[in-house]
């Protein structure tokens, strides 16, 4: 079994509230970690661009991850978001049972 993170960025810590709340009331993520006020530093339309940002680590399954990137992003404010997933297939495996114990 593995895990999928799915890692947002999102404009601010409410936002990345709003859709973390969202993915896990719909049973999408187990759990949701949101780090606020990191520094990113980006090319967005031919201009070097600095900003404060909220980060969103989304804990789901590998058969959830496509739904949970679709409502993310039907939920987030971004032309373009960040929304990455990764799959982890170590870890602790107590963990990995929670995760899939707590999503559809």
């Amino acid at each position: 079994m593995s895990v999928t993170l799915v890692y947002i960025t999102t404009g601010d810590v409410e936002e990345a509230r709003d859709i973390g709340g969202e993915l896990v009331m719909r049973h999408l993520a187990a759990c949701v970690n949101i780090f606020d006020n990191m520094e990113s530093v980006y090319w967005w339309e031919d201009r070097l661009e600095t900003s404060r940002e909220a980060v969103l680590i989304a804990k789901t399954t590998p058969e959830l991850a496509g739904k949970l990137i679709e409502t993310a992003r039907s939920l987030h404010s971004y032309d373009c978001p960040c929304i990455v997933a990764l799959e982890a297939k170590q870890g602790d495996q107590e963990f990995f049972d929670w995760v899939k114990s707590h999503t559809e």
